[in-house]
C-alpha cells in the first residue's frame, strides 16, 4: 500500500500540465479577480466615503483614519468566514465553499452601493456601512485560502508554484480592475460628481461582476486531491484547525509570518499608495491613479514570474530574492517623491509592482507547510488570522505614521516586513518544509 501511494504521487507530481488544468486555473483566476475587486473597490473611494459617511465638520485626515478603519473591519472578520469555510472545505468538499464564498461577497457589495449616506440616515449611515464590510470580510476569508489550496490540489505537484501565482495574479486583476475604474471615474467626473452618485456605480459593478463569478464556478470540478482523500476515506475527523493547533504549529507560525510581507506588499504598495501619495506629496489624483493602475499590472505579472520562479529553483531562494527586491523598489519609490520629484514615479511604481509580485511565492510555501487532511484549515487558520491582525492594523497604522514620521513612513514599514521575510526564507533554505 505504501509502495502504492508512493508511485501515485510520483505520478502526480510529473504528469503533464493539460488543458483541463489550464482551464481550471482559467476560471478560477477569472471568478477571483471579479470577487477581489468587490473586496478592494472600497479603497479606490476612501476619500469619497469619508466625506459622505461622516459628519460633515469632521477634519479630513480624521474622516479617512475612520474610513480605512472600516476598511480593516474586512479584514478583521476574515478569520470568521476562513476557518467557518476551511472547516467544511475539509470535511466535505473544497468546491462547495469556492462557490459559496463568491455569493456571499457579492450581496453586500451591492448593498453598499444602495446605502444611504449621513445626511441622509445619520449615524445609521457608517454602521451599515461597517456591517457589510465585515460580510465581505467573512467572504474573503472562505475565498482567497480556498482558491489556493483548489488550484493546487487540481495541478501537478511540480506546478504548485506556478498555478497558486497564476490565482494570485488573477486576484490582482481584480484590484487593476478596481484602479483602473478608479483613474477612469477621477478624470472623467469632478470630485461634487463623484460624491453625489458616481461612487455608487463601482459597488454596482462589483454586485455584477460577483454573480458572474458565481456562474462561472459552476463550471469547476472538484478536487483529484479531496476526491482520492474521501474515496480512500482519509478525511480528517471532528475540528480540522484543533488538529492544526494541535500538530502544526511550525506551519502555521512560518504561514503567519510570510502573511505579514504579503499584506505589507498588497495593502501600502499597491491599494494604500494612491491616496497616501496624494496626501504626503500633493501627487495629482489622476497620476496617482495612473501609476496605481501601472503597478498593479506589473503586479499580476510579478506573480506570474516569482511563482515560474518558485517551481524552478524552489520558494525558500524566490522569496528570499523577493523580499530583497520589494524592500529596495518601495524605498526608491518614495525616496523619490519625498525628495520632490514626480517625474519618474510611473516606472518606479510599476519597479515596486513587480518585485510585490513576490506574494506569488507565499502561497505556494503555505501549501507545503500541511498535510492535504487539514490543508484548507491550516492554510485559512494561518493566513486570515495573520491578515486580521496585520491587515487589520495596517491602514490606520500606516497613516498615523504618514502622519506622524512624513511620507518615507510607508516604505520602512514594508521593508521590515520584508526583513521578516527573507529571515523565513533563510530558515527554510536549512530546513525544507515537510509537505512541498
Amino acid at each position: 500500500m505504501a509502495t502504492e501511494s508512493g508511485a501515485a504521487r510520483l505520478a502526480a507530481m510529473h504528469r503533464p500540465f493539460d488543458r483541463g488544468d489550464a482551464r481550471t486555473l482559467g476560471l478560477s483566476a477569472l471568478g477571483g479577480a471579479l470577487e477581489f475587486y468587490d473586496f478592494v473597490v472600497f479603497v479606490f473611494f476612501a476619500k469619497a466615503l469619508g466625506h459622505l459617511f461622516f459628519p460633515p465638520d469632521t477634519a479630513p485626515w480624521l474622516a479617512q483614519l475612520q474610513t480605512y478603519g472600516i476598511f480593516a473591519t474586512g479584514y478583521l472578520a476574515r478569520p470568521l468566514g476562513g476557518i467557518v469555510m476551511a472547516h467544511f472545505g475539509d470535511l466535505v468538499g473544497r468546491k462547495r465553499m469556492f462557490t459559496l464564498s463568491v455569493f456571499l461577497m457579492s450581496v453586500p457589495t451591492l448593498l453598499i452601493a444602495l446605502l444611504p449616506t449621513y445626511a441622509q440616515a445619520g449615524v445609521l449611515a457608517p454602521l451599515l456601512l461597517l456591517l457589510l464590510r465585515i460580510v465581505q470580510g467573512i467572504a474573503v476569508g472562505g475565498e482567497v485560502p480556498g482558491a489556493w489550496v483548489f488550484v493546487a490540489e487540481h495541478v501537478p505537484r511540480n506546478r504548485v508554484g506556478f498555478a497558486c501565482a497564476s490565482l494570485t495574479a488573477g486576484l490582482t486583476v481584480g484590484i487593476l480592475i478596481g484602479s483602473l475604474l478608479a483613474a477612469w471615474i477621477n478624470a472623467r467626473y469632478s470630485e461634487a460628481e463623484v460624491q453625489g452618485w458616481v461612487w455608487r456605480v463601482p459597488f454596482l459593478l462589483g454586485g455584477a461582476f460577483g454573480l458572474l463569478a458565481v456562474y462561472l464556478r459552476r463550471w469547476l470540478s472538484e478536487t483529484p486531491v479531496f476526491a482520492e482523500m474521501r474515496e480512500r476515506r482519509e478525511l480528517a475527523e471532528g475540528y480540522p484547525v484543533r488538529e492544526v493547533l494541535a500538530r502544526h504549529r511550525g506551519g502555521v507560525a512560518i504561514s503567519m509570518l510570510v502573511s505579514w510581507m504579503l499584506t505589507a506588499a498588497i495593502v501600502v504598495m499597491i491599494l494604500m499608495t494612491p491616496t497616501l501619495v496624494q496626501e504626503a506629496f500633493a501627487l495629482p489624483a489622476a497620476l496617482a491613479f495612473r501609476g496605481n493602475s501601472v503597478a498593479t499590472a506589473a503586479l499580476a505579472v510579478g506573480c506570474l514570474a516569482f511563482g515560474w520562479a518558485t517551481d524552478r529553483f524552489g520558494v525558500a531562494r524566490t522569496l528570499l530574492v523577493g523580499a530583497i527586491g520589494l524592500a529596495a523598489a518601495s524605498c526608491l519609490l518614495y525616496a523619490h517623491l519625498a525628495a520632490g520629484a514626480q517625474s519618474q514615479f510611473v516606472p518606479l511604481y510599476a519597479l515596486a509592482g513587480f518585485f510585490a509580485g513576490t506574494v506569488g511565492t507565499v502561497p505556494a510555501v503555505m501549501i507545503a507547510a500541511f498535510p492535504p487532511a487539514v490543508r484548507f484549515s491550516g492554510l485559512s487558520f494561518s493566513y486570515n488570522v495573520a491578515y486580521a491582525v496585520f491587515g487589520g492594523i495596517t491602514p490606520p497604522l500606516v497613516g498615523w505614521l504618514s502622519a506622524s514620521l512624513g511620507g518615507m513612513a510607508p516604505a520602512y514599514y514594508v521593508t521590515l516586513t520584508c526583513a521578516i521575510g527573507a529571515a523565513v526564507a533563510i530558515a527554510l533554505l536549512q530546513r525544507p518544509l515537510p509537505h512541498g
